[in-house]
């Protein structure tokens, strides 16, 4: 998606601050995909495949073996509980800085070089020798993740118009698969190494798949055809005054919870059962292998508005099911309640097909994209940080079980809303006249950057403040 950052004179010479200027800018010419080759759109489709692949990898890693990490960093249960939600975190604020690395460097560049931090970081996060160092190794894996979460539905928008589903699905399916393949492969990497520390390589060994998506973004070309005169703004902080987006922010935020409490927490809590630590990685491989065929479909089914009531509700059922029985029968029917619990993590394809369902525009479905994700992993975040606070202090689990079943009762209501078939862009029309249409920069503004795969994005300085490139 082309972005870029365009410096102007405000009209009536006051300078406004940068939370009033931060937008995502629409274009009125023809999309992107018309300008690309039949083998440039593979190159993208596959870079964002690859980096699907990539999205849960430093998370997923740390659930088999938080058992090893807390012994070996000496750390507690309630820091244990930061540190499954310090990626959640992480999400969130990386995600935010999104739109303005995007209106300095071309997409391909920034979730290219985001891939390499998350090498690093995930290397780093191996080595590490105390909790802090660990801390940063943590917020480094999460730069490709967090990028990749915010930017991928707009690209999808963009470049695959006609074929939104299918690659939702794609990329939502390589990301189950990748979840899934280092939940069940991290802790058995662990005990092959044959020591205490077995653990680092369990985390470090996945930098190598981050290092292979960072290399698939360097064959992307930057976007042609696209006319600077074109662009008008499209500011985040207005879509506040659309229920509709207010409703998917707290939807994802939800949803979210429900999938990193499973993901932080549910392994720990069949070892704590009685399970073996092999086992418990392995129902939590389990569980991601189930959502592999779930966002493979829900994708294409979610854009049948008669299916999607029904589709939610399903979701909901299984996420009931699962809690409950993984509540009173942990050991009964584990993988029966690891089954259920992924296939109610269908709620995510469902959510980001959502996105661009709900806006008219791919720069609409960025903002709505970099808002709902920003503000909803903020909210996830707090689940698993409270699983942790509360084991601590209890001595068991029951907490966890009352919280995430009251986020599917909130998820269920909230359903209701976005189920329904409306535009964001229309509800903030309603508040904010031309807002989807007004805006755009005089024709003298002065082009300072070009990020060749994004929704373009404005900023309005003071003259002489100088360009924000630097």
């Amino acid at each position: 998606m082309l972005l870029q950052l365009r410096v102007t004179a405000p009209a009536d010479g006051v300078a406004r601050t940068p939370e009033d200027d931060r937008s995502v800018t629409r274009t009125a010419t023809p999309s992107p995909a018309a300008h690309r080759t039949t083998s440039g759109l593979a190159v993208i489709g596959v870079a964002i495949v690859l980096t699907g692949l990539n999205l849960r990898t430093a998370v997923n890693s740390v659930g088999p073996v938080l058992e090893e990490i807390e012994t070996a960093l000496g750390v507690s249960s309630g820091v244990a509980g930061l540190i499954t939600s310090l990626p959640v975190l992480c999400f969130a604020a990386i995600g935010f800085a999104g739109p303005s690395l995007s209106a300095r460097f071309r997409d391909a560049h920034v979730l290219g070089g985001a891939l390499a931090a998350m090498a690093a970081g995930l290397v780093l996060r191996s080595l590490a020798g105390s909790f802090w160092l660990f801390l940063v190794g943590t917020v480094l894996a999460m730069a490709g993740g967090a990028l990749g979460n915010v930017l991928l539905p707009s690209l999808v928008k963009r470049y695959f118009p006609h074929r939104a589903g299918l690659m939702v699905g794609a990329y939502g399916t390589a990301l189950s698969a990748g979840g899934a393949l280092v939940a069940i492969s991290t802790q058995p990497i662990a005990d092959a190494a044959g020591t205490e520390d077995g653990w680092r390589w369990g985390l470090g060994v996945w930098s190598a798949l981050a290092l292979v998506a960072a290399l698939a973004w360097l064959f992307v070309r930057p976007s042609s055809g696209v006319s600077r005169a074109s662009h008008v703004a499209v500011r985040m902080r207005d879509l506040v005054h659309s229920r509709l987006a207010v409703a998917l922010t707290l939807f994802f935020g939800l949803q979210a919870m429900q999938a990193y409490v499973i993901i932080g927490w549910s392994a720990q809590y069949l070892r704590d059962a009685g399970m073996s630590a092999a086992t418990a990685g392995l129902l939590l491989g389990v569980n991601s292998i189930v959502a592999i065929p779930v966002n493979a479909v829900v994708p294409a089914l979610t854009v049948r508005p008669r299916a999607q009531w029904p589709l939610l509700s399903f979701f909901m059922c299984c996420y009931v099911a699962g809690w409950i029985g993984l509540w009173v029968a942990p050991l009964a029917a584990p993988w029966l309640w690891m089954v259920l619990l992924g296939l109610g993590l269908g709620t995510f394809s469902m959510v980001l097909t959502l996105f661009g369902l709900r806006a008219r525009t791919p720069e609409t479905t960025a903002a709505l994209s970099t808002v709902a994700q920003g503000w909803g992993y903020l909210i996830a975040g707090a689940g698993p940080l409270l699983v942790g606070v509360l084991r601590g202090a209890t001595g068991g689990y029951d907490g966890m079980f009352v919280l995430v079943l009251t986020g599917v009762a909130g998820l269920w209501a909230l359903g209701w809303l976005v189920t329904r078939p409306r535009f964001v862009d229309d509800e903030v029309d309603r508040s904010v006249p031309g807002w989807s249409t007004a805006g755009r920069p005089p024709e003298d503004a002065e082009l300072v950057g070009s990020a060749g795969a994004e929704a373009p994005v404005t900023a309005q300085v003071r003259p002489g403040d100088g360009s924000p490139c630097g």
